[in-house]
């Protein structure tokens, strides 16, 4: 990346993040961050064993743990052996969990929609072009990773 684009996405990432607290802040649900963030990435990337679950959720192993019990209560996620190792488990989310983080991001979409109610059609166009670049990007690190 060229060095003249390195501000321009750390402004990005600083701005979705807020966003993101905005849209959270507006809804006031009270359910932790971590526990969208996990069912994200079980929806996005498949099954996990705890410990890279924590790791891409940003928490420790402890708190993952927890915060997989407390999934598992609610029927969001499931447990599966895993055939690599008998001692493990892989985590994936249930259809029940899909179904919570969809309604989760239609109802932030409902309380960001005023925000952006008055764009105009250059600028949902610019936004969708944007949103598309993010995905290619995200798809392509995900990839990788």
């Amino acid at each position: 990346m060229p060095e003249t684009q390195r501000p321009l996405v750390e402004r990005l990432i600083v701005e979705a993040n807020r966003l993101t607290r905005v849209a959270a802040q507006a809804t006031g649900s009270t359910t932790p961050a971590a526990v969208w963030r996990t069912l994200s990435i079980l929806a996005a990337d498949g099954s996990h064993r705890i410990g890279d679950l924590a790791k891409a959720s940003r928490v420790t192993q402890p708190t993952m743990t927890k915060l997989i019990q407390n999934l598992a209560e609610s029927e969001l996620i499931y447990r599966i052996a895993d055939v690599a190792d008998s001692r493990a488990w892989l985590i994936a989310i249930t259809d029940k969990g899909t179904r919570a983080l969809d309604a989760w991001r239609f109802e932030l979409g409902e309380a960001l929609q005023p925000m952006f109610a008055d764009l105009s059609p250059d600028e949902v166009d610019i936004l969708e072009s944007a949103v598309a670049i993010l995905e290619t990007r995200t798809n392509t690190a995900r990839k990788v990773a």
